[in-house]
């Protein structure tokens, strides 16, 4: 039997096991197939899957390739469902997501809502066993499970922990561009753009690291290496479009990536002549990021070819700005 992740991508058109698994992920979830057959990647599949990748926030083009594919199957996990605790490769999903998110609102620091299970998802769970009369073994099963239940009413606001210490940080950080470590991830098409912006913040004195992966998990980890305080990544788009992601999901955003974004979408459209948007995205690189990080995706070709040093310019200014104003309303 085919196995979905084995034959990725799969779009309209595509046949066989693999899409049956495709459709029935989706229609547990509540998106409608049911007007294509079973095992036929039709209309009614491609729906579904935009509507999943739009509920996401993943680019919702239809297709399920390896990152529609992951999330699909994160969704799939409840709270409860499967012991959760600390491993190699690291459990994902949303059930660790709530996880984190519950954790947050009581008081408990794990670290970004990004339903991976990392050292900060254990040390926070270990420190709530330990604060609910449990033993502190770091796995989340039935009793720890029933122990947050038990208090679910007792959260301490609508904001996470690891949300108010993003804010804390970034409003305890220098208010220049001088020795800031800044990652720019350019895989491949915005090379010049690239080149040029890192040129600008390394006169301004940004300590500038170019990356060139194409996997945006790969990106991730570089920057973490790194341990940059900013990650903007640029990315071609075939179509007039002037959109900046940060990373947001139920229970978190970050409010560093959001401020940039929003700096960033004004500036970037007005040169560019195009309705510009700040968006709040799921994909990869600005969810296992640690620092705040944006993603532009610029086009077409032509136009950005030609508005480059404008643009990188206004980029730089954005930045510029970002780390002198950081949680500043945009005027």
């Amino acid at each position: 039997m085919d196995r979905a992740e084995d034959t990725l991508p799969l779009g309209e058109g595509a046949r066989g096991e693999a899409v049956r698994d495709v459709q029935r992920r989706l229609g547990t979830l509540g998106h409608d197939v049911s007007g294509d057959a079973g095992g036929e990647f039709g209309p009614a599949t491609t729906r579904a899957t935009r509507a999943f990748q739009d509920e996401r926030g993943l680019p919702a083009d239809g297709v399920c390739g390896p990152v529609t594919w992951a999330a699909l199957v994160e969704a799939g996990w409840q709270l409860g469902d499967r012991f959760l605790y600390r491993r190699s490769p690291m459990q994902r999903g949303d059930d660790v997501a709530e996880l984190q998110s519950s954790l947050g609102a009581l008081g408990f620091d794990a670290g970004r809502v990004d339903g991976i299970c990392g050292p900060d998802t254990a040390r926070a769970l270990e420190e709530f066993q330990r604060n609910s009369g449990l033993t502190p073994d770091g796995i989340c099963g039935p009793d720890s499970v029933a122990a947050l239940d038990r208090l679910a009413g007792r959260r301490v606001g609508p904001t996470s922990v690891a949300q108010a210490r993003e804010a804390l940080n970034l409003q305890d950080a220098p208010r220049h561009l001088a020795e800031r470590r800044i990652v720019l991830g350019a895989p491949g098409a915005l090379d010049a753009l690239a080149d040029r912006v890192r040129a600008l913040l390394t006169e301004a004195g940004a300590e500038v690291t170019l990356l060139h992966a194409a996997d945006g998990s790969t990106q991730a980890r570089s920057a973490n290496d790194l341990d940059a305080e900013l990650y903007v990544g640029l990315r071609l788009s075939a179509e007039p479009s002037c959109r900046v992601s940060f990373y947001a999901t139920e229970g978190f955003e970050s409010v560093g990536g959001r401020r940039l974004a929003e700096l960033a979408s004004v500036e970037l459209g007005t040169i560019l002549g195009l309705a510009a948007t700040a968006t709040g995205m799921r994909l990869p690189v600005l969810r296992e990021t640690r620092m705040p990080a944006v993603l532009c995706e610029l086009g077409p070709a032509d136009h950005v070819v030609v508005q480059a040093s404008a643009l990188a310019a206004g980029l730089t200014r954005c930045v510029a700005s970002w780390v002198e104003h950081r949680l500043d309303s945009p005027a």
